[in-house]
């Protein structure tokens, strides 16, 4: 199957960094290679299976006889700004954020194929390239937000992660945004929450410093005042 190939995504996170004793955030971007292995038609039989029995809002998939199956997925739009869409096209803009819209798919079709279709849903003129597909992924406290390829094959992790989007989740969202804008709320929450930590750590390193300088000092100074 196509959805059995090595993809590249990248993972958007913010290490926090204090050079010296100046505070430094810096948005950084790190690599993470996913390897999607190759699955037999019992497989998949048994994914579905298992993904139809977890299911609580009727939206199941279906496994044809050839191994390709079909099924739903949700994605969020998070545009900041109103694409150009046809004129008079009587179409609800996407660019409505928290805009939830489903859409029926193979597990053949590609992102860069779920990106047109979502265009061509809302009549959007503009070109499928200056958007992007993202993965919303949860994993303990923190949230992450992966760009995906546009060779990747959005039901195929759908059916990988199960049907609970508070697991795995897809946004829409524009190519070239600004550095923050690109960033959810609870994206942005989960920063603060690393700077915090980070903040506090430093600050208990500097404590520690100053405590065994001042030991250190003491000490000195009683060697010099001993008396004779």
């Amino acid at each position: 199957m196509l959805a059995g190939k090595e993809e590249r995504a990248e993972w958007w996170l913010l290490p926090f960094r204090i050079p010296g004793t100046c505070l430094e955030l810096v948005h950084d971007v790190e690599k993470e290679k996913e390897t999607h292995s190759y699955l037999s038609k019992e497989e998949i039989k048994e994914k579905v299976h298992k993904y139809n029995l977890a299911v609580t809002d009727k939206l199941k998939m279906t496994l044809n006889s050839n191994g390709i199956y079909t099924g739903f997925i949700k994605v969020q739009m998070e545009l900041c700004k109103p694409p150009q869409t046809s004129p008079n096209s009587g179409k609800l803009s996407p660019s409505s954020n928290g805009c939830m819209n489903t859409l029926h798919i193979s597990s053949t079709n590609t992102v860069g194929e779920v990106i047109e279709a979502l265009l061509k849903k809302f009549l959007v003129t503009e070109s499928p390239a200056k958007f992007a597909l993202y993965k919303r992924c949860h994993r303990e406290d923190q949230v992450y937000a992966c760009k995906l390829s546009d060779r990747e094959h959005p039901l195929y992790l759908r059916l990988v992660a199960g049907p609970r989007t508070d697991t795995l989740s897809f946004v829409l969202r524009e190519h070239e945004i600004g550095e923050w804008e690109a960033f959810s709320l609870p994206e942005l929450q989960n920063f603060l929450r690393i700077l915090d930590k980070e903040e506090d750590e430093q600050l208990q390193n500097l404590k520690r410093r100053y405590t065994a300088y001042r030991q250190k000092l003491e000490e000195a100074l009683r060697e010099v005042w001993k008396p004779d």
